[in-house]
């Protein structure tokens, strides 16, 4: 049986949603939509506009309705960067796009408290100021409030995800991205997160690459006129 698969491609610049068909002996791809990502910035930071990717993300579903359907969706975006949900499900702000500026000199201030040799052999990441540690770390800094409002963190993939399936959890190589895992158990790496004073209680479960997170919400089903499919 042919299996159709519907996949979003995120980069630091563009989208694009691709069908990807499996007849039992080859793989076609065919590009049904394709869309610029522009960073926003506001008040001196430079933020994801996650709402309007969500709106591209819905025209790609239809768009590929229109094409001849598929059967489950997949996401793949750029590393590192995040959003956070309060208690009540609802994101607390658009993304920080991993070049905003708040993370600058951060790797030094961390490392007076986790030594960098230490923080390398638990996590296996290099060290870059726009890793997702580093940003946790300016927000407990800077912005503290945002942090004691949220409760749950997801990254890119598993943020669209969540907005598609109303499920939350973290898929594992994205989560590897964020120099918070330690490479040894797979796990959270929670003892070096607690020193830094970055809050564990926002990490969801980690799960394998290609997991079932869920099926399509009802209400997008709905908007887009397709039936319900596994992301």
């Amino acid at each position: 049986m042919t299996k159709r698969v519907l996949a979003f491609d995120f980069g630091a610049s563009s989208g694009r949603a691709i069908i990807g068909c499996f007849d039992g002996d080859k793989i076609t791809l065919e590009e049904v939509h394709r869309f610029s990502n522009d960073p926003v910035s506001v008040g001196g930071t430079v933020y994801w506009d996650v709402l309007r990717l969500f709106y591209e993300i819905k025209q790609g579903i239809i768009k590929a309705k229109i094409a001849g359907g598929f059967d489950s969706i997949g996401i793949d975006t750029w590393g590192v960067d995040f959003g956070l949900i309060d208690e009540f499900g609802c994101l607390l702000e658009n993304p920080v796009h991993y070049r905003d500026e708040r993370t600058k000199g951060l790797i030094e201030e961390c490392a007076a408290t986790v030594p960098n040799d230490e923080f390398y052999r638990t996590t296996g990441i290099q060290f870059m100021e726009l890793n997702t540690v580093y940003q946790l770390y300016a927000l407990k800094k800077y912005r503290p409030h945002i942090l004691e409002r949220a409760d749950r963190l997801l990254f890119m993939p598993d943020l669209f995800g969540y907005m598609l399936t109303g499920n939350m959890t973290t898929e594992y190589s994205i989560a590897t991205t964020s120099q918070m895992v330690d490479i040894a158990t797979k796990t959270w790496a929670t003892g070096l997160l607690d020193r830094l004073g970055i809050p564990s209680r926002l990490l969801c479960d980690i799960k394998p690459s290609g997991s079932v997170l869920g099926t399509l919400r009802e209400d997008i089903c709905d908007e887009c006129g397709v039936p319900a499919a596994k992301v």
